[in-house]
C-alpha cells in the first residue's frame, strides 16, 4: 500500500512496509555508499538522504530541493532482468518529476571525483544552489 510522505512541501508516494528495511539498508550501506557520502554527499550544501522510501522503492540518495536521484549499481545490476527492472523503475520515478541519475560501484571506486561533478552538475541544473 502506498502512502504520501508530506516533505518539504512535496508529496511523494511511498511503500510505508518500506520503512524498516530503508532504515537497515542505512545502518548496513555497501562500501560505495558509504564513500560517496561520507566524501561528497553528507557535507553538500543541500539536504542528501540515504535509502528513502519512494513508489515501492528505496533509492540510495535523494535531494529534494533538487527533486534527483543517486543510484549506485553493482554486479547484480548487469544483468538483462535487473536492467529491465531499472529501466522501469526510473519511468516510474521520473513520472513523479525526479531525476535518476547511475553510477556504478566502479565508477565511485575509479572516478569519485567525476561522478562528484556530474552530481553538482544535475543539482545546479535543477536548483540554484
Amino acid at each position: 500500500m502506498l502512502f504520501s510522505l508530506l516533505h518539504f512541501g512535496a508529496m511523494l508516494p511511498y511503500n510505508k512496509a518500506n520503512v524498516p528495511l530503508a532504515r537497515r539498508l542505512r545502518s548496513n550501506a555497501t562500501p560505495w555508499e558509504r564513500r560517496l557520502w561520507a566524501e561528497y554527499l553528507r557535507a553538500y550544501p543541500l539536504r542528501w538522504q540515504r535509502q528513502k522510501p519512494i513508489l515501492d522503492y528505496i533509492v540510495d540518495f535523494y535531494c529534494d530541493k533538487a527533486k534527483l536521484i543517486v543510484e549506485l549499481d553493482g554486479g547484480g545490476h548487469y544483468t538483462e532482468t535487473q536492467r529491465d527492472a531499472d529501466l522501469r523503475r526510473t519511468r516510474e520515478l521520473n513520472g513523479l518529476g525526479l531525476m535518476v541519475l547511475r553510477y556504478t560501484n566502479l565508477d565511485v571506486d575509479r572516478h569519485l571525483d567525476s561522478v562528484c561533478h556530474d552530481i553538482d552538475r544535475h543539482v545546479r541544473e535543477r536548483v540554484t544552489v
